[in-house]
């Protein structure tokens, strides 16, 4: 066994799977909790709900109410006469029939928050799904089972055993493939076999390329040909990074097809009402827990910039058992960087497939048309709100949104979100990103009202791991245009692409705006802004980010974008990234200080992109460790990008500072999560990377 001083600080260590996922969801119970509701240190009205209680009750732990709209009634008319609220979940899963609706109704004040919490030893789920049962044998020789389902619920996601299960999806050849402006062709037989699909219109085509992973669904089937829908496949093959012409492609995907199921895979049939599951051999899905989503959200939290929904506290509790069905539609996912995507047809040159391959003047038109993907609990035009000790688990998009462009929330109103804190969650098996803070549109970098802003977000003491599995371009944190994000003491692990990013734009938005995006014609479509966004004085501090990078090698385990004035990024643990780069400041990154952090193995363990035009100039990297790769810092001198007193270290024999940050990075000792009883203290046991 290695020195345990050489060993990263991580949360699942040796635990993977089911087994970490059961370890850090016990942290609704930890000591660190306040449990204001059930000791009575908020004087007021408490309202308990289980699953076996009666809408018609008191709501007292003797008799409590069941559903959580009807808790949220209760709340309100208790809060409209200045009545402390503390709604108490009991043990249980509570399905929703509709998203949670929060708005200035449902607000505490700054002395007695509106508390959302589970009983002290509970774990309360609230879901937007539904267990599937009635399994019966469809294909014996294949292993198809199938089971019904209501009649016309769709979903892009299924959850067996507390784990997202893959769709029906076969790879082909890649350079097989003919890319036109209708469509794909391929020799490939699986692509001739799905002519035999009754409902040819479910059929995607997924392509994972250099830092985009892109869906489109087919429209039919004509003999070797798939004939896809627009304006989806066409937005997906023109800018940069497309499906015609990935920059570095990996898998081209065919998906969502009866005869495509494989072992472990599944196929839903809306129209029908059946769920199809290909079991392994001997296995059936009978003995396991199948859980269908039924919703696109469970928390759709908004006021208005001038009167925001505030004080409110979710305390121990698990968001679970949503999906996201847009990718599926003629719009298809048309992803650009970390969950945006081009949501309508935009105009394009006729040659667009050899034209507009590596960017063109009209995608420089669709920039500020992009919407963001929309998160499974969604928080804007509010302040003082708080989600601790709580699970983000099992859903079909991003984990939690803060603050995001109204097209990525369900009440259609967006950004204006201030003193948010995230603390001490765990974010796992989710499709997209954990947590995103901010937007990418106009509003956001130079808002038309100055209550529009982000500013003060906290997220602090979480675990993120394994996220963005379905859309796998998401960092595991991303916080856009704000003003004061502190991501601090998280651990950020297992990631197809980054651990954490920051910044948006490219330094387009910028004062004076870029000489590159000049060059591109992108101003032709928007203003040169003579004011700084509202990216600023954000800090990265004591992160451990391991596991990252296993699908895309652009982008970097932590990430900055665009000119961020006061912003430091400092005591973070990189490590395990497949040698890629460990510390990127991309275009446009300006007044950034990334100091004191400990790179690993990384195959340059600091990138300033400073090539062409671009801006990307005036940051400090100082007194940092690293023990392999390069500095790739070009026009260093020319652009004041200054590399100061960086040691470079042979093997893993840090010296007492880098020992320091590498022993305090993650989540806060104080805060850890330790093993059930009979497992090993992973602390202290976890191998060397």
């Amino acid at each position: 066994m290695r020195s345990a001083s050489r060993h990263p600080r991580t949360i699942l260590g040796l635990l993977t799977g089911s087994a970490a996922v059961a370890l850090v969801a016990t942290a609704g119970a930890a000591p660190a909790r306040a449990d204001t509701g059930s000791s009575g240190q908020v004087p007021g009205l408490t309202i308990v709900v289980s699953p076996t209680g009666s809408d018609t009750a008191a709501g007292t732990r003797r008799a409590p109410v069941r559903t959580l709209p009807e808790a949220q009634l209760r709340a309100r008319q208790a809060l409209a006469h200045g009545t402390a609220v503390t709604v108490v979940l009991e043990d249980g899963t509570y399905p929703l029939d509709a998203p949670l609706q929060f708005g200035p109704a449902d607000s505490g004040t700054p002395a007695h928050p509106a508390h959302w919490e589970a009983e002290r030893g509970a774990k309360p789920v609230i879901s937007g799904g539904s267990p599937v049962s009635g399994w019966s044998v469809h294909d014996a020789a294949k292993g198809i089972w199938v089971a019904d389902v209501p009649k016309g619920q769709d979903s892009r996601q299924l959850f067996v055993d507390g784990r997202t299960a893959p769709r029906a999806a076969v790879a082909i050849s890649r350079s097989g493939a003919t890319v036109t402006t209708s469509g794909i062709s391929s020799a490939d037989p699986v692509i001739a076999g799905l002519a035999a699909e009754t409902d040819q219109k479910r059929i995607e085509i997924e392509s994972i390329d250099s830092f985009t992973d892109r869906y489109d669904p087919v429209d039919h089937v004509d003999g070797n040909t798939l004939v896809m829908q627009q304006p989806g496949w066409q937005n997906n093959n023109f800018g940069y990074d497309t499906l015609a012409h990935p920059f570095a492609g990996g898998q081209l995907l065919v998906e969502n097809a009866y005869s495509l199921l494989q072992p472990g895979q599944w196929y839903l049939d809306p129209t029908g009402g059946h769920l199809y599951y290909r079991a392994t051999a001997g296995d059936s899905p009978a003995s396991h827990s199948v859980v269908l989503p039924r919703l696109e959200s469970l928390v759709q939290m908004a006021g208005t910039p001038q009167s925001p929904v505030h004080d409110i506290t979710f305390d121990g509790l698990q968001f679970s058992y949503t999906t996201w069905l847009r990718p599926g539609t003629s719009i298809g996912y048309a992803d650009q960087q970390n969950g945006t995507f081009i949501p309508v047809a935009v105009p394009q040159p006729a040659d667009y497939l050899t034209s507009c391959q590596s960017g063109c003047k009209e995608f420089e038109g669709a920039r500020n048309l992009w919407d963001q993907m929309p998160a499974a609990v969604q928080v804007a035009a509010s302040t003082r709100i708080a989600f601790r000790d709580g699970t983000f688990a099992h859903l079909g998009q991003v984990g939690l949104g803060i603050g995001n462009d109204a097209d990525a929330n369900g009440s259609g109103v967006g950004l204006a979100a201030s003193s948010i804190e995230v603390q001490h969650n765990l974010f796992t098996d989710l499709s997209g990103a954990g947590v995103v803070a901010g937007g990418v549109q106009p509003d956001a970098h130079h808002p038309s009202d100055p209550a529009m802003a982000l500013k003060d977000i906290t997220i602090e003491d979480n675990l993120v791991t394994d996220v963005a599995k379905d859309y796998k371009e998401m960092s595991g944190i991303l916080s856009t245009y704000a003003d004061h994000t502190v991501i601090r003491h998280n651990e950020v692990s297992n990631l197809a692409y980054d651990g954490i990013d920051i910044g948006w734009g490219w330094g387009a938005n910028d004062p004076g705006g870029s000489q590159d995006y000049q060059n591109r014609g992108l101003y032709a479509y928007q203003q040169v802004y003579t004011t700084p966004t509202t990216f600023r004085d954000n800090v990265v501090e004591d992160n451990l980010v391991h596991g990252t990078k296993k699908v895309f090698h652009d982008g970097g385990s932590i990430y900055n974008l665009s000119a961020s004035p006061g912003t430091v990024i400092t005591g973070n643990y990189i490590y395990d990234n497949l040698h890629t780069v460990g510390l990127y400041l991309d275009e446009g990154s300006r007044y950034v200080t990334a100091s004191e952090n400990v790179v690993q193995d990384s195959g340059a363990w600091v990138f300033t992109n400073a090539y062409g035009p671009n801006h990307t100039a005036d940051n400090l990297i100082a007194h940092n460790w690293y023990n392999s790769g390069v500095a790739q810092t070009p026009n260093a001198a020319q652009r004041n990008n200054r590399l100061v007193d960086n040691v470079a270290v042979q093997g893993t024999a840090w010296p007492a500072g880098a020992l320091h940050v590498i022993q305090h990075a993650g989540v806060k000792a104080s805060d850890r999560v330790f093993p059930l009883a009979g497992q090993p203290d992973v602390l202290a046991t976890t191998p060397a990377p």
